[in-house]
């Protein structure tokens, strides 16, 4: 048994390229075809929802540390990151604490001509009362500027006040401002770790893009892996940042 079927009921109207000629009217193509036939009816993505299934599809990357052995040195690029994740936590020991400790400032690195310095190393650091820390620069009062400079950008919500060879900072007070305050600098810190970790990253994938000897689809394997593992060093980054603003706000982790 057939049926016929006409895909549109009415005639269409063309309208001529050239005025001169009239309108005509096309009949569109009708056939005959099985009635119990099953007609497909495909749903076309649009543009945002491709996008989204791109987005969606990437997999995890499985690392192949045998096969990263044999194009990079693993273990160096792992150090290197690690190195990076060691560097925030210290930085966060010593750098973002509640309440400002004498030993944070003493082990506070100032940069002078173009070496790095411990604060202990250029001055005598104390506690005068609970409200105020004095850093004496009397043996090197040509650092002054470049101490001010590294108190100032320390993450420590710090504010020294100068008299003569003598520096008085008061510590401030555990305020909602200062938690607030603290916790935007762990964000800071974190950054730069994960900046770090990202420039291993690109070192290491610029090499493997110059090696002529491997494949092409090797290259694009070992490249995928050494993202993924800079992904995880990241996201440890990230773990340790949150942890670390939770404590400062005063929240459960």
């Amino acid at each position: 048994m057939f049926r016929y079927y006409c895909t549109v009921t009415r005639y269409a109207f063309i309208q001529m390229t050239k005025p001169s000629l009239s309108r005509t009217l096309v009949p569109l193509t009708c056939q005959l075809v099985p009635a119990n036939r099953q007609f497909q009816i495909r749903n076309y993505a649009k543009g945002k929802d491709k996008k989204k299934e791109k987005k969606g599809s990437s997999g995890k990357v499985h690392i192949n540390e045998h096969q990263l052995a044999e194009v990079i040195n693993l273990e160096s690029l792992r150090t290197q990151m690690e190195k990076s994740i060691n560097n925030l936590k210290d930085d966060y020991i010593k750098n973002l604490s509640i309440r400002s400790t004498t030993g944070s400032i003493e082990t506070l690195i100032v940069s002078f001509e173009g070496k790095d310095y411990q604060l202990q190393e250029l001055a005598q650091v104390v506690r005068k009362n609970p409200k105020t820390v004095v850093v004496n620069l009397v043996s090197f009062p040509q650092t002054i500027p470049s101490v001010l400079q590294a108190i100032q950008k320390s993450g420590m919500n710090l504010n020294p006040q100068q008299d003569g060879t003598t520096l008085f900072i008061p510590v401030p007070k555990v305020t909602r401002e200062h938690r607030e305050g603290l916790a935007k600098n762990a964000k800071v810190l974190y950054i730069k770790c994960r900046d770090t970790i990202k420039e291993s990253q690109n070192q290491i994938i610029k090499k493997i893009k110059k090696q002529p000897d491997i494949s092409e689809d090797l290259n694009f394997q070992v490249q995928s892996q050494v993202t993924a593992i800079a992904n995880e060093y990241i996201k440890e980054a990230e773990k340790i940042m949150e942890i670390k603003q939770a404590e400062l706000m005063g929240e459960k982790s």
